[in-house]
């Protein structure tokens, strides 16, 4: 079964997108600030990532940074979700190896397409 680690500080998208995953049959891991998400990405070393950028403790541009250039978690695909929906966000999401951003409030099917993508 593949693993998904979702990092947001929203508990409710945190639920829904744990939900809708696990019900196409993806075991989901979940944390709710940065420092959390990057110890777990470490640890767990999941197939795939869905962070949100604006969090407590350290966000999500640098968690993508720090994982994208560690030889042992770059080819993680990374889906980042954020709020932030200015050209210059998705610049610099880009710019940190996030493999996707997508912006708030989006579509759950479509973040499930982007998953199955990924790890089909």
């Amino acid at each position: 079964m593949k693993k998904i680690l979702i990092v947001d500080d929203e508990a409710d998208i945190l639920e829904i997108l744990k939900f809708v995953l696990e019900s196409q049959g993806y075991e989901c891991i979940t944390a709710s600030d940065g420092e959390e998400g990057l110890n777990l990405a470490r640890e767990v070393k999941p197939d795939l990532i869905i962070l949100d950028v604006m969090m407590p403790k350290i966000n999500g541009y640098k968690i993508s940074r720090l994982l994208k250039y560690d030889n042992k978690y770059k080819n993680i695909p990374i889906l980042m979700i954020t709020a932030r929906s200015q050209e210059e966000d998705k610049i610099i999401g880009e710019e940190t190896g996030a493999d996707e951003y997508i912006t708030k409030p989006f579509n759950v099917d479509f973040v499930v397409e982007k998953v199955k993508s990924y790890l089909g």
